[in-house]
């Protein structure tokens, strides 16, 4: 007969002693329990003492994880989190250097436990170890153990970081200059100053007079991606914070210390793979220097701004290469107003009189005229060469290169998200981005004459010109998707995604989804519709008893913390639980200690009405993490907060979830499901199967060959 539920058979330890076999009762307080460890060890003041883990995590069992404990867990009866914090608190103050550096290890190491934390965090634990690092008497390991507990401690978002002194800023980024060599103590710095700048405006302000980019920068050109990662991630907390009139000057700055090619030669094209985590940094980098286009492409050109009006004169005496103006005799002010309206004409410009007047729309803005100057007089030959090839044209098959280029370029900023938040989940970087100083504007010259070339291949005339822009925004896309490492390999891929073979890819995508819709096919879909979403159902179901990997954020750095949701084979319970690491295989069962009954799930939300989407924290509220946000409410204000790790996870359990408490799946994988099945279903059932048999059972094998003559050795 199985024993309870409530029941857990551990084994207990204690130092000296033989371990105790016993069974714990989940009901009785966690305090009689210890009070019953104690007395059978004969242990007065059991007040004293507390149960833990003694699987190397070392953490407490309290009334609010003690569900954790599974069956055959080796616990471990030691001092009470109060007594232990009060004890650590009173030896790393102890005149015996030996008995400090022990002390501040096991620190290093308790630190990492909430219960424990408290405690320390409750004695002023925290100004302590400030006082002991601003003191700098301590180095080595010694510093190393205290600022690991610092990091580990402040992790739990217990105290705040406004709190901090100049003096202990001051110490933490001399470390960075200080002690280059020694890894353990510079990684802890950077991750401190990193978590500064992220959490506290104030700090933000002290730390950028502290620490420059100078500094940071030869700590990319060592050989520890680690070291290089929390490097890239202090630049980038610091880029995040910057005022806005800071920012550029920043970038001015990073662009003279070169940092772009260091990346590129030292990350990105060294010899080892990039983790999750620096792709992640080399993604905020990239997102967060594309977004300084965001205020010239929000900026309207002003026509009576001379200086502007010179730049489209510019863009006309290249493309032109007028000869002198005419003197200001009589009828040259006419003579001069008509050549130059149709020179804008052959420019392509909408407005020929005014062209400044098709710059008023934002986006682009701005930065559309910029992106034109800088093709025109970097590649100044494959301008001139589109300008007059289109000019020799019939009005109609001419390619506006003045619209085209203001179309490109809101593309383009569409594509890249300009003036968006870096997602706190995404990787998604670009190595050809970071191949350029000007990769933007190189990017820029590389699509306006793949659009071109394009409008050339398709015949287009002006009515084609959205077409023909979403066929180039095609294949810009699919280009990227390839992850090109060059700007070089990018025009490469581009010249092998003509406008022929984006018709043939969309023939191929498009091939067996044929849409029909006549009165007697949508009556069959109307009829076979409830059996395919009864089967999407169950899929989604099936999905979520097999159960996801969630990964765990945190407001200062992501960390590779995870948790485990499945729900249980009967549809009735949600089972989930904290894992060391991503799991390889199934998940075991009884390593999901958490339930949570369907019965008592109240809503689910999505998006900003998510509880942990409402809660100020750097990086929270952007769209991409925003998109995959769901929390699941219920009883008693009770709430379980996920971020799905992709797209197609949140669909299958928003999907999932909705279909547990009877509500429509509505997500946008449902809709594409749902076509697809219909799509087959119909065919299916409209095969022209009159007079043909078809069968009950498979046909049979048939037998061996006699010989093998026929099979072509490939070696």
């Amino acid at each position: 007969m199985p024993p309870p539920a409530d029941i857990v058979k551990v084994a207990i330890e204690w130092p000296g002693a033989f371990p105790k076999l016993m069974e714990i009762d989940q009901k009785k307080p966690l305090s009689a329990i210890i009070k019953e460890v104690c007395d059978g060890w004969s242990l007065a003041n059991h007040d004293y003492y507390a149960l833990q883990h003694a699987d190397g995590s070392n953490f407490y069992i309290t009334e609010k994880n003690r569900n954790e404990i599974k069956n055959g867990a080796i616990l471990r009866l030691t001092t009470s989190p109060a007594q232990n914090a009060q004890q650590l608190h009173e030896r790393i103050q102890s005149s015996s250097m030996d008995a400090k550096l022990e002390s501040l290890k096991d620190l290093a190491s308790y630190s990492r436990d909430v219960t424990f934390a408290q405690e320390f965090i409750n004695l002023d634990g925290i100004s302590l170890l400030t006082q002991m690092v601003e003191s700098g008497t301590d180095f080595g390991d010694m510093l190393s153990f205290t600022l690991t507990a610092f990091v580990e401690l402040m992790d739990h978002g217990i105290v705040s970081w406004d709190t901090f002194s100049v003096a202990f800023i001051k110490k933490i980024a001399s470390y960075v200059n200080k002690f280059a060599a020694d890894i353990s103590i510079l990684q802890r710095s950077l991750a401190i100053l990193e978590s500064m700048v992220l959490n506290s405006h104030d700090l933000y302000q002290k730390v950028a007079q502290e620490i420059t980019i100078g500094q940071l920068i030869p700590h990319l050109q060592g050989t520890d991606q680690e070291i290089q990662t929390y490097t890239i991630a202090v630049i980038n907390a610091l880029f995040l914070k910057a005022p806005d009139d800071k920012r550029q000057e920043m970038a001015n700055i990073l662009a003279q210390k070169q940092l772009r090619s260091i990346i590129l030669t030292h990350v990105i094209r060294a010899q080892r793979a990039i983790n999750n985590e620096m792709a992640h940094q080399l993604y905020v980098l990239q997102v967060l220097t594309f977004n300084l286009l965001e205020d010239r492409m929000m900026t309207k050109m002003d026509p009576q701004d001379q200086a502007q009006r010179d730049i489209i004169f510019e863009l006309r005496r290249i493309a032109f290469d007028a000869e002198s103006e005419p003197n200001n005799s009589s009828g040259s002010i006419e003579k001069r107003k008509s050549m130059y309206t149709r020179d804008y004409k052959k420019l392509g410009f909408i407005n020929h009189v005014n062209p400044a007047m098709d710059f008023t729309q934002t986006p682009p803005g701005m930065l559309a005229l910029d992106n034109m100057l800088y093709f025109a007089k970097h590649h100044q030959d494959a301008y001139i060469r589109i300008v007059l090839e289109n000019s020799s044209r019939e009005d109609k098959h001419e390619c506006p290169f003045g619209r085209s280029s203001i179309e490109l370029t809101k593309m383009l900023c569409e594509i890249l998200k300009v003036g968006e938040l870096p997602s706190e989940t995404c990787n998604d970087f670009h190595p050809m981005f970071f191949t350029h100083d000007k990769s933007f504007e190189e990017f820029f010259c590389t699509c306006i004459q793949l659009l071109n070339k394009t409008w050339k291949e398709m015949r287009a005339t002006s009515e084609d010109f959205n077409k023909v822009m979403q066929v180039v925004k095609e294949q810009i896309m699919r280009a990227l998707t390839t992850k090109p490492s060059s700007l070089d390999q990018f025009k490469s891929k581009l010249q092998n995604l003509s406008y022929t073979e984006i018709l043939k890819i969309r023939q191929s995508e498009r091939m067996n989804q044929e849409d029909f819709q006549s009165r007697p096919i949508l009556e069959l879909k109307e009829k076979i519709q409830p059996e395919i979403l009864e089967l999407i159902k169950q899929q989604r179901l099936n999905r979520l008893v097999e159960g996801t990997c969630f990964r765990k954020l945190n407001s200062r750095r992501r960390q590779d913390k995870f948790w485990y949701c499945r729900l249980s084979p009967n549809h009735k319970v949600l089972h989930y639980g904290d894992l060391e690491e991503s799991p390889q295989g199934e998940v075991p069962h009884d390593s999901l200690q958490d339930k949570l009954p369907v019965a008592d799930i109240k809503a689910v939300v999505t998006g900003k009405d998510c509880p942990h989407m409402k809660e100020k924290g750097a990086l929270k509220q952007n769209k991409e993490v925003l998109e995959l946000a769901f929390s699941i409410l219920y009883d008693s204000n009770g709430q379980l907060n996920f971020i799905a790790p992709d797209k197609h996870e949140y669909c299958v359990w928003t999907d999932g979830l909705n279909a547990l408490l009877g509500k429509d799946m509505m997500s946008d994988l449902t809709r594409n499901d749902l076509d697809t099945l219909l799509s087959m279903e119909i065919k299916l059932r409209l095969l022209d199967l009159e007079n043909i048999q078809i069968p009950d059972a498979p046909p049979p094998i048939p037998k061996e060959p006699s010989n093998y003559d026929f099979v072509y050795d490939c070696n």
